[in-house]
């Protein structure tokens, strides 16, 4: 199972998640940042850098949160707002640079 950014992480993105990443696994939405499940290797490495505790193990997600694992593959699988494609695999965020769009379920989060 893979890690996942819950609701802490909505309009912080503080990032120091993604220096430690050794597998660029992590993405840059507009609110929030995505860990790509395809790509984790399951390491912890993101979850002891958040300062905002937003990175969890998906199997201790709480049930308020919940929502965030599936919202995390919708975020590479469908179509974002703004975009013609799916993120899809792109093999690491360096390669893609910030998506600038969020799933449906973040961009309305607390709004």
């Amino acid at each position: 199972m893979t890690f996942v950014v819950t609701s802490a992480c909505i309009d912080v993105k503080d990032a120091a998640c993604v220096g430690e990443c050794p597998v660029d696994c992590i993405y840059e939405g507009d609110r929030k940042l995505y860990i790509h499940p395809g790509e984790c290797i399951d390491c912890g490495a993101c979850e002891t850098a958040c300062p905002v505790e937003a990175i969890m193990n998906a199997k201790l997600v709480p049930a308020a949160e919940i929502e965030f694992i599936a919202d995390e593959e919708r975020f590479f699988h469908t179509v974002l707002p703004g975009r013609n494609t799916p993120v899809g695999d792109p093999g690491g965020a360096g390669r893609l640079g910030p998506v600038r769009a969020d799933t449906p379920f973040v961009a309305g989060y607390g709004r």
